[in-house]
């Protein structure tokens, strides 16, 4: 079995994903993952519709391809602003997130996340900004899952465009109201070699010590 650390540190977005199912024995071991992620007051607040129907794929694709299209139309302009190598990178981001858009479908499992607000410790709620604090009883969650589709083998990617058009998303997989979504998350068997090295901002760049802009 793959280290923590090691999977931390390859958890790629894998958005090229082959058709094979994935074993009943490997999803339960996923799906019990994100079962043991911590939640607010221990609420377990979230649940995860995972959709196999093909019928229901397909229509939870034909939500995601245009958004997709529409969130990537102003990129065609940051590539010419960047260097070589950085616009490079974006190519290559663009176009496996365009292979997502076009095979979602193929999935064999997409999990959609959704919450419950009413049994979230929500406790920035009546602050004068955007709430964060909910999310933080449903994303342990779908990280938990993630980490353990490294262990497996297994591609994953998040995404959240879906939440766009939420209401029909929750109209396709029957989520009842006040129930909202969270994540999006195709998994299945990696078409390359899926997860591996990434690339992120060092510790001295993202850590204070003891008050903020404070050298770590």
């Amino acid at each position: 079995m793959i280290d923590l650390y090691d999977a931390m540190s390859t958890l790629r977005a894998v958005r090229r994903l082959r058709t094979d199912p994935i074993p009943a024995e490997v999803l339960d071991r996923v799906l019990q993952a994100a079962c043991w992620a911590p939640t607010g007051g221990n609420q377990q607040p979230w649940r995860i519709v995972a959709v196999q129907d093909d019928e229901r794929k397909r229509a939870l694709q034909d939500i995601y391809a245009p958004e997709w299209r529409n969130y990537t139309a102003g990129y065609t302009d940051r590539l010419g602003a960047m260097d070589e190598k950085a616009a490079e990178a974006l190519r290559r981001t663009l176009s496996a997130g365009d292979y997502l858009a076009e095979h979602l479908a193929e999935a064999p499992v997409i999990l959609v996340f959704c919450a419950d607000f009413r049994a979230m410790a929500v406790t920035d709620a009546k602050l004068d900004r955007r709430s964060l604090i909910g999310g933080a009883s449903v994303y342990p969650a779908v990280q938990n899952l993630m980490l353990a589709c490294v262990a497996e083998g297994l591609g994953c990617t998040l995404t959240t465009l879906h939440c766009i058009r939420e209401s029909e998303v929750m109209e396709i997989l029957g989520i009842p109201e006040p129930w909202a979504t969270a994540a999006l998350v195709p998994i299945g068997y990696p078409v390359g070699k899926g997860h591996g090295s990434i690339t992120r901002k060092p510790i001295a760049d993202m850590v204070f010590r003891n008050a903020f802009g404070e050298a770590w």
